[in-house]
């Protein structure tokens, strides 16, 4: 605090305007010395420092207009021993470190009941706080009043813990710290140890049970800040007087975890001062339209194929990871020191101890530990088989033994890595375990399974920049497992009775397994997601002495893991040559079987609600083709015309019928529409511009076209929410089958849909456009395939443009990938046949482009930081090149 502010504020002159001068005068120094913490943020400053400046600068506020308004507005020479009161600071403010827009939680202490002049004081000083836009947690209280709260309540204890005086009586300040620090130091500490820990995984299951969500919460999310602090709140319960309860950090952590601590500490808090600066507001969401600004102001860049904001990203997942693995090393030597209450009725027996059969391994209250750290010097295998044995005996992992691998990690050599016992250990968990999703995810937060699998390391922690996969790269393939897990107890055999039949007749379940493990740690190679995952799966088996045999299959598995979901969703599977090519590239039943299970699982795995019935349905359909192909029967199903006769057959006397349906039968979170009319040029181009001027997302859509000219076209429609169209208002949906109807009729003109302003959660992506013409991959018509930044009515603009070139669609297959929108036309000239002319392909080739590169104006009032989308899954597309199974972003 500076003389000259209190000069400016002694200058107010008392009166009705002295609320709003008192609040100019303090806003504008608040707001300059902001301004010089956020240069020095921007300068690099450490995350800690910064948000220790933060505070300082509140506290130069608070000060400031505690001064004036005791000292100079509400003067009291002589006040009485009620009349005394002080402001103390306390939470995340009272340890002395402020984010750039957090709360000021501030008590108002008094050694009584309140009195006249205090309440005034309280009262002044919050309305100039509120006036200066400051959000404020605040409380009255006598010195009983907080004393006897804090007994009980664990909240306000965990608050007063971190109480730091700003101003006001000393004497009433230093006797309250007193008694309330000795109140803590002789009072048991385990239960509130035990709430710190019950509160942490509350919170944790409301912002995301798993730490690696790629939208994290970087104050309440698992790995974020607040674990962090619940690490300090529970070193000041066992040792009030500390500051920052550094003496009992460092009495429970190596020297190693409390640099690993400190270093987590400043990375959060940097992190965290960026985001509220680049949000403009209290934001602690790293949201997709705030990640590149973030990484931007934190001063990454990008290296080879992988951007700035994924490599930031990373690196802030691995935070969370060591984070993670802190509270873990905390707990087990709280635990030996028997100050945390455990929660589970198991362990509340004292000293329940059980031998389990395996030398240096025991049942420590219901969960599996060590005997000691030379369990594993004396035989590094048992770094592995510590989690089979979790596994066999359903037992979570004992936070000591936890710690001990952790700390054990230099012991995992080149030659542990070729042990066959080791192999053994991890094949077990993966193929025959329990709970492996389980099993493997404290494996992969202990270091362990990086370290054992290189391959593995390199994409822990890793996120593609997109806003289909909801997961780091790690945690999808764990989530994927546990998926095929669940599918071969039998849990989701509604969801995938295909799937849940045809796993029981795998041959090498740990081949599967294995493939499903490595199917991803291709991801950012130079040469593409499939070829370098397919170079390291190869690697890592043949150190694990696979045998030759199962590791093409895996190889192969990994190589091809998006056949099947590639042809399903973007070929037309009712056309023979799809069937055939698929066919080809699977080779045999087995594969084909595997090639199900590791796609459902793999999809389903990227996040919620990416999987739905619609998908299930085009698998199933091409499985049962390419299996009755196997077996020398007819390979293509039934016409999809014959599906819906009815609505045929009234076309043909009314020029056009459409119908729409909800619920079983179709895609979930969908309405399917269906129409039937004559074909004619442009109709489909028509038809889509309908649906984008309704304000209906197409999800879907199939085009079937007759001999005799008739054709169905059958949407999946969504409304903006992401709900079946319709749903809550039927008669939109009323509306929308007449106008269809009429479109295809000719009876109204249709105009094209005007371009959409983009969501700052989309137009922060800058999504590579592709367009792709395949003219051998159907006997009878050309397949383009375009993908690009999705938009509404970007279907009808593509359509247009089709149209607008004389082609015919014959067959649309429309996909989404979050961002990207992949659509694959099947086309012919006006006369039915196959487009060959160079010519006529280069014009269509530019036109498409055109469209995908015509971006809509991004949101006013608010920068955006555009950074390049995540699609390496689709990298390997080339324009003009013959379309490959490879191109799905998945």
């Amino acid at each position: 605090m500076s003389d000259s502010l209190d000069a400016r504020l002694d200058a107010i002159v008392s009166g009705p305007g002295v609320r709003p001068a008192v609040a100019a005068v303090l806003k504008a120094h608040h707001d300059a010395a902001r301004e010089k913490i956020a240069a020095k943020l921007a300068n690099g400053l450490p995350g800690v420092e910064v948000a220790r400046l933060y505070a300082a600068a509140a506290d130069d506020l608070l000060i400031a207009l505690w001064r004036f308004t005791t000292e100079t507005l509400y003067t009291s020479h002589n006040p009485t021993e009620a009349e005394k009161l002080s402001l103390i600071a306390v939470g995340g403010y009272g340890r002395g470190v402020l984010a750039p827009f957090s709360d000021l939680d501030l008590v108002f202490l008094r050694p009584w009941k309140t009195t006249a002049r205090t309440e005034t004081v309280a009262e002044f000083m919050l309305y100039v706080l509120w006036d200066l836009g400051l959000k404020v947690g605040s409380s009255a209280r006598s010195v009983e009043e907080a004393l006897s709260l804090a007994r009980t309540d664990m909240t306000i204890r965990t608050a007063l813990l971190e109480a730091r005086p700003l101003a006001g009586d000393v004497a009433l300040t230093e006797n309250f710290l007193w008694r309330f620090r000795g109140m803590v130091t002789n009072a048991d500490p385990r239960p509130f140890i035990a709430a710190k820990m019950e509160e942490r995984d509350g919170r944790h299951q409301k912002a995301g049970a798993t730490r690696y969500r790629v939208e994290p919460n970087i104050k309440d999310g698992k790995g974020a800040l607040r674990d962090l602090n619940a690490l300090f709140w529970i070193a000041r319960s066992l040792a009030p007087e500390s500051p920052l309860g550094a003496k009992v950090l460092d009495e429970l952590l190596t020297a190693r975890e409390r640099r690993t601590f400190e270093e987590a500490f400043d990375f959060l808090w940097r992190v965290r001062c960026h985001l509220h600066l680049a949000a403009g507001r209290a934001e602690e969401k790293l949201t997709f339209d705030l990640q590149p600004e973030v990484a931007r102001r934190m001063g990454w860049r990008g290296r080879g194929d992988e951007p700035a904001v994924e490599r930031f990203m990373r690196r802030y997942f691995l935070v969370a990871r060591d984070v993670g693995a802190l509270t873990r090393a905390m707990s087990a030597t709280l635990e030996a020191r028997h100050q945390k209450k455990t929660m589970s009725l198991s362990r509340l027996i004292p000293g329940r101890r059980r031998d389990l059969g395996v030398a240096g391994f025991i049942e420590d209250g219901g969960r599996l530990s060590i005997t000691g750290p030379e369990v594993f010097a004396e035989d590094p295998v048992k770094l592995l088989t510590l989690f089979v044995t979790a596994d066999q005996h359903d037992l979570d992992v004992h936070p000591h033994a936890f710690s001990a691998v952790t700390r054990a990690l230099s012991l995992v050599t080149p030659r542990l890595r070729r042990d066959p016992r080791a192999t053994a250990a991890l094949l077990h968990v993966l193929a025959h375990g329990q709970r492996p999703y389980r099993v493997l995810t404290i494996m992969n937060e202990a270091g362990l399974l990086g370290r054992f699998l290189p391959e593995w390391g390199r994409i822990v922690g890793q996120t593609q920049f997109n806003m289909y996969h909801a997961y780091t790269v790690d945690e999808h393939t764990l989530q994927a497992i546990g998926i095929i897990n669940d599918i071969q107890r039998g849990k989701l055999r509604d969801d995938h009775p295909l799937a849940s039949e045809v796993i029981h007749l795998i041959a090498d379940p740990e081949a599967l397994m294995l493939a499903m493990l490595l199917h991803d740690v291709g991801k950012g190679g130079e040469r593409g997601q499939l070829e370098d995952g397919a170079i390291a799966a190869r690697r890592a088996c043949e150190r694990l002495g696979i045998e030759t045999r199962r590791i093409e299959i895996v190889v192969w598995l990994v190589r091809h893991h998006l056949a099947l979901s590639d042809y399903a969703q973007k070929r037309d599977i009712s056309d023979p040559a799809t069937v055939q090519a698929f066919a080809e590239i699977v080779g045999d039943p087995e594969r084909l079987r595997m090639l199900l299970v590791l796609t459902v699982a793999d999809i389903r795995a990227v996040g919620p609600g990416v999987w739905n019935s619609w998908k299930g349905q085009l698998m199933r359909t091409l499985y049962g083709r390419v299996e009755a192909l196997f077996r020398g029967e007819d390979a293509v199903g039934a016409d999809p015309l014959a599906d819906h006769a009815d609505l045929v057959a009234r076309a043909c006397t009314t020029g056009a019928a459409a119908e729409a349906r909800q619920g079983p039968g179709t895609m979930e979170a969908t309405t399917e529409i269906a129409l039937a009319a004559r074909d004619r040029p442009g109709l489909f181009a028509d038809l889509t511009a309908v649906l984008a001027a309704a304000g209906a997302d197409v999800a879907g859509a199939r085009v079937a076209t007759a001999a005799d000219g008739t054709v169905l076209d059958v949407f999946q429609v969504q409304d903006g929410a992401d709900r079946p169209y319709g749903q809550d208002e039927p008669r939109r949906l009323t509306s929308l089958i007449a106008a269809l109807e009429a479109a295809a009729r000719g009876e109204t003109p249709v105009a094209p849909p005007a371009m959409p302003a983009p969501s700052p959660r989309r137009a922060v992506f800058d999504v590579r456009p592709v367009v792709m013409i395949d003219p051998s991959a159907s006997e009878g018509a050309t397949v383009i395939e375009v993908s690009g930044a999705d938009r509404p009515g970007l279907l009808a603009e593509l359509s247009r443009t089709l149209s607008d070139h004389a082609l015919s669609i014959r067959s649309a297959h429309v996909a989404g990938f979050g961002e990207r929108a992949v659509d694959s036309f099947y086309v012919t000239d006006a006369r039915g046949r196959k487009i060959t002319s160079e010519a006529v392909l280069d014009e269509v080739h530019a036109a498409l482009e055109a469209v995908l590169d015509r971006a809509p104006e991004p949101p006013q009032g608010r920068r955006i930081t555009a950074a390049r989308a995540s699609a390496r899954d689709v990298s390997d597309l080339r324009p003009r090149k013959p379309i490959s199974p490879d191109a799905e972003p998945r």
